[in-house]
């Protein structure tokens, strides 16, 4: 027994051997249970979700991913850190020991903090009906702000863990940052660009946007630029401050369309028949599918022409749809007019008499002449 309490006290690398036995089993038994929980733990997740949006509480939930995303160099840092509890260390071996464990807790934190990010974005998509393409078209540069924010103060919680004064670090940072925003002002205008497109959102993955004298559909939303394909199939490459300076017209944003266009009708149709006008363009359009007749009006008599305008909304937005549609009503209109006897007016210009001629007026000896 002497001998085995001698041996528990044998001093070894500053230490007795007892105390490297206990750290020694401390350390087995933490990185043994530790990494066998955790992957107890993501695996039980895992099933869960291969069935479907987990039925749980989201804390709960979110408490199983962080854990499922827990780096084996942090747990094996934990293990470290609870077997040298027993350990007593030079100085300078624990100052580095402290320094290696200090940053790789900061690293696991901001992980944590990237993937509930991740998971908020994620539980908002889910949450959303239907597909949100704004959100998808946004979450690069969600994902961007949050990764410089999250790093950011990670290295500055280390920093200030392990004793390095932060306050006149910041102040530096400051005077340094007004001439690096300074230099690279353009960059920046485009990055907080972007992220008021993300947060803000105005438009989606896509959408078919209307920009100046450009147009096409949104491929893709950038930390720097967003891309556009055009009708004739070209790349369209806009700055996001450009953008945001211009004035967009969202097409992906409409419900409904509605449609406007006008009717040019001769002067010689009689009166009778235009009054038919109105009531024949609406049967046509309310016998169009997904076609809502609004009005019909004669507004204007114009100087070659009388002016019909016509209003109706399409249910579905879709161009092709309306191209259909007002193919349709315009071929039931020229058959409707050529029962009428509606003649459309002529694309030249005509004299159009409103009133008869005047009466020529007699001269002496009882003869006329013309004027």
């Amino acid at each position: 027994m002497a001998g085995w309490r001698e041996l528990w006290h044998f001093q070894f690398l500053g230490n007795e051997l007892g105390a490297w036995t206990l750290a020694l089993v401390t350390f087995l038994v933490t990185f043994t249970l530790l990494p066998a929980i955790t992957g107890f733990i993501s695996a039980r997740r895992r099933r869960l979700i291969s069935h479907g949006p987990p039925r749980v509480h989201f804390a709960i939930d979110l408490t199983a991913l962080l854990i499922e995303r827990t780096s084996r160099s942090f747990l094996w840092a934990v293990a470290v850190w609870l077997g040298s509890r027993h350990l007593t260390f030079a100085p300078r071996l624990e100052r580095w020991l402290t320094i290696a464990l200090v940053l790789l807790f900061w690293m696991q934190a901001a992980m944590w903090a990237m993937a509930a990010v991740r998971y908020a974005i994620d539980l908002r998509r889910q949450r959303s009906s239907g597909p949100d393409t704004l959100l998808k078209s946004s979450m690069e540069v969600i994902l961007f702000a949050a990764s410089l924010v999250i790093w950011g103060l990670a290295l500055l919680m280390a920093l200030g863990n392990l004793g390095v004064k932060i306050e006149p670090l910041l102040a530096g940072l400051g005077i340094g940052g007004i001439a690096l925003a300074l230099a690279v002002q353009t960059v920046l205008a485009d990055l907080l660009a972007s992220v008021s497109i993300a947060l803000d959102r105005p438009f989606g993955l896509g959408d078919f946007l209307a920009v100046d004298a450009s147009s096409g559909t949104v491929e893709h939303i950038g930390v720097k630029s967003t891309r556009l394909r055009s009708l004739s199939g070209e790349q369209i490459i806009i700055s996001n401050v450009e953008l945001l300076k211009a004035r967009v017209r969202n097409f992906g944003r409409m419900t409904e369309r509605r449609a406007v266009f006008q009717l040019a009708v001769d002067y010689d149709t009689p009166v009778a028949t235009l009054a038919a006008v109105p009531r024949a363009v609406r049967e046509i359009i309310e016998a169009t599918p997904d076609a809502r007749f609004e009005r019909c009006h004669l507004l204007s008599c114009g100087e070659r022409a009388l002016q019909f305008e016509i209003v109706y909304v399409l249910a579905n937005p879709d161009f092709n749809l309306y191209a259909d549609a007002q193919q349709r009503i315009n071929l039931r209109i020229l058959e409707r007019f050529r029962a009428l006897e509606v003649s459309f007016a002529a694309a030249v210009p005509t004299s159009v008499r409103l009133y008869g001629p005047p009466s020529p007026a007699p001269e002496a000896g009882g003869q006329q002449r013309l004027l």
